[in-house]
Formats: structure tokens, C-alpha cells, sequence
């Protein structure tokens, strides 16, 4: 609205205009509206930050994680200790038994010397007996101590009831002698003998059968290879002494060493033929060496044949083969553990070393230990000039 002061109003100036409202804006509020607003100034950006949720989820998530790593680690330590911890067990119960088993094969050695033995009595024989089942029966305690691992109880149990069987037939061969002493027949005797004898000869049977193989099994089975084999044991390793005419002649010597006699009746033993291996070539004695032309190689080898002469079975027959060198000879020994009467045997001699001996003659000398009686030794021993040559 205008009103001019001091004017006095007219009709016309009744026209009231309002513009109270409309008044055009000041240069200042127009500049002001024009002009934009500048931002604040910016700072460091900050990082978006996930959601409130997400960051304990991952968390959560690494904890997890870090658990089954650590249980995964944990299962393979148990698993590896386990595993040395039963190749401990198994490696421990075999070296155990290894010593049962060479025990055991100790007194069979010491049996099979006892029966060979001449000069030897009766009540002598009966001590003797008496003494290895006493230590057969100390392996059986020995072997109750010992814990199998858990597969091998079945065969452990089968191992003590064979030195067991072992005991127990050391102890009955020696009653046989004792109710045999005042006896006259030599066949029964030497059968009732021999009928015990056999008794070990079976318990070498079950050490294979039920001891020895299975556990080999299980050992394979429980992939467990680098402790060597299951341990053999033979307290009797030739069968052929466990016979009636084996037995018979021992009581025949122990009865003849009670009197205070002598071995009785025939005894001897004879060389045979000599071969040289792999040849075959015989040997001849007497011959010049150019016939006794022997090939050497890393397969050379004396096979020496020998007869029982007599009309016993004798027991460790002595076999020796003796080559001349310059400086020391080589000297081969070995025995025959029983032959019987009439029976021919041969013994094989290898790793002989021939250094020195290429292409000059040389001499081959074949013994055979007499044996107890024995009055003929003439046939005993032989000599052969040989030369090697190389083929």
C-alpha cells in the first residue's frame, strides 16, 4: 500500500493496493539467493564399513576354520604316533621271540651232542635229559612273560603249548632210557625211545605250522616289513635221528659205555667219489693234474661222497677238504649229522676262494673223520693233483 503523507485522499485514491508481499527483492537478498553453497571442506575418505552383522560372521567363519585345521593336525599326530607306537609293539614281541627261539634251538643243539656222544652211561644220559627239559621249561616261563600285540595272541598261545610239547618230551625221552637201563631187546628199546624222539620232531612241525607262518601273515597283513622275519626254532632238525634204528644204536652205545665196554660190531665209513662243480668232472687219485683239469668260476664246488662201511648208523661224521697254496692252505670242514648202515651220503663244499692257484697244479686232499669202532682207515682219505684253469 502507498500513501503519500499530507495529501489529502481523493476518491481515487480509495483504491488501496496491498503489496506487502509483492515488494521487489533487494539487490542484497537477490545476490544472496544466487549464490550457491560451497561444500565443507573434505577430510580423509573413510572406509565403507559392512554391515553391523557381517563382521562377527567372519569371525565366526576363521574360528571355524582354525578349529578344523587344528583337529585335522590332531588326527594325523595321533594317527602317525599310533602307527610308530605299533611298529614298537611288533618289533618289540619279535625280537622277544627271538631270543625264546634261539634259546630253545641252543638245547636242541645240546641234545643232538648228547645223543652223539660216546663214553657216555646211562644215569650220565638220564642227568643230562633231565637238565635240558629243566631249560626247555625255563623258555616256556621265559615265553608266558612276554604280551603279544592283540592280533598275535592266538599264535603266542600256540608258540608256549610247542615248548611246552618240547619240555615235556625231553623229560619222557629221558624216563625211556631210565626204563629201558635193565632191558635186552635193542629194537624195542630203540622203538620206545624213539617213539619221545618224535615228539620233538612234531613240535618243529607246529613251530612252523601255528607259529611261524601266521605271524608272518599277520606282520604282512599289518604291513609291518622291516624287522626281519618270524624267528625258526628246531630242537630236533634231523627227523632221520627220531627213527627206531637211530635210537636203537644209541641205547646200544649208552649200554655198552655202562658195562664199560666199547662201541661193538661194525663201524666205518668210506669215501666215495669226488667231484668237481659245476662240471661234474670225477676226480681221480693217483692221476697226473693235466687229467684232473678242473674249470674255475664263481660256482666251483667239491661234492664229496661218503658211505657208512659199517653196520651202525653213526652220528657227525667229520668231512674235511684240504687244498694246497703257497703260504697257507684252504681248509674246508663240515659233518653229516647221521648216515645209516649201507648209506651213502654227499657233502657239498662252496665259496672257495682260488687266488693265486690259476694254472698251477696243485693238491686236493679228501678226509673223512673215522667213527667211533672204526678199525679200517685206509679208505678214509684220498689225494688229487688238480690244476684251475679258466676255461
Amino acid at each position: 500500500m502507498r500513501l503519500r503523507l499530507g495529501t489529502p485522499l481523493t476518491e481515487r485514491d480509495t483504491d488501496i493496493e496491498f503489496d506487502f508481499f509483492d515488494e521487489p527483492e533487494t539487490e542484497e537478498a537477490t545476490e544472496r539467493a544466487r549464490t550457491p553453497r560451497r561444500p565443507p571442506p573434505r577430510g580423509p575418505r573413510r572406509p565403507v564399513r559392512p554391515p553391523a552383522g557381517v563382521i562377527p560372521m567372519l569371525r565366526l567363519a576363521g574360528l571355524i576354520a582354525f578349529l578344523i585345521l587344528a583337529v585335522v593336525l590332531l588326527v594325523v599326530a595321533v594317527r602317525g604316533c599310533a602307527s610308530n607306537s605299533k611298529h614298537d609293539r611288533y618289533a618289540n614281541y619279535i625280537t622277544d621271540i627271538r631270543r625264546v627261539a634261539a634259546g630253545s634251538t641252543s638245547i636242541g643243539k645240546q641234545l643232538n651232542q648228547t645223543l652223539a656222544a660216546t663214553g657216555t652211561k646211562e644215569s650220565q644220559l638220564e642227568a643230562k635229559l633231565k637238565g635240558l627239559a629243566a631249560q626247555q621249561q625255563q623258555q616256556v616261563a621265559q615265553a608266558r612273560d612276554i604280551t603279544p600285540p592283540g592280533p598275535l595272541r592266538v599264535e603266542h598261545d600256540h608258540l608256549i603249548e610247542v615248548l611246552q610239547l618240547r619240555a615235556s618230551a625231553l623229560t619222557r625221552l629221558a624216563d625211556a632210557f631210565r626204563q629201558t637201563a635193565t632191558a635186552k631187546d635193542a629194537t624195542t628199546s630203540g622203538r620206545l625211545i624213539a617213539d619221545q624222539a618224535r615228539l620233538l620232531v612234531a613240535s618243529d612241525v607246529n613251530w612252523d605250522v601255528y607259529f611261524k607262518e601266521p605271524t608272518q601273515r599277520e606282520l604282512e597283513r599289518q604291513n609291518i616289513r622291516d624287522i626281519g622275519g618270524v624267528p625258526d626254532s628246531n630242537i630236533f632238525p634231523n627227523p632221520d635221528l627220531a627213527s627206531t634204528q637211530a635210537m636203537m644204536t644209541v641205547w646200544q652205545r649208552v649200554h655198552g659205555a655202562a658195562t664199560g665196554g666199547t662201541a661193538s660190531g661194525k663201524h666205518g665209513s668210506a669215501l666215495g667219489t669226488v667231484k668237481a662243480l659245476p662240471d661234474g668232472k670225477t676226480l681221480t687219485a693217483g692221476a697226473s693234474a693235466s687229467s684232473n683239469e678242473i674249470t674255475a668260476s664263481t660256482d666251483l664246488a667239491f661234492q664229496v661222497s661218503v658211505e657208512d662201511s659199517g653196520d651202525f648208523q653213526e652220528f657227525n661224521v667229520g668231512v674235511t677238504v684240504t687244498i694246497q697254496k703257497s703260504g697257507k692252505p684252504i681248509v674246508l670242514r663240515k659233518k653229516i649229522p647221521v648216515i645209516n648202515a649201507g648209506e651213502t651220503k654227499t657233502v657239498t663244499f662252496t665259496n672257495i676262494n682260488l687266488n693265486g692257484l690259476f694254472g698251477l697244479p696243485t693238491t686236493v686232499k679228501v678226509d673223512i673223520e673215522p667213527v667211533p669202532g672204526e678199525t679200517t682207515v685206509t679208505n678214509n682219505t684220498a689225494e688229487y693233483r688238480v690244476i684251475f684253469s679258466l676255461g
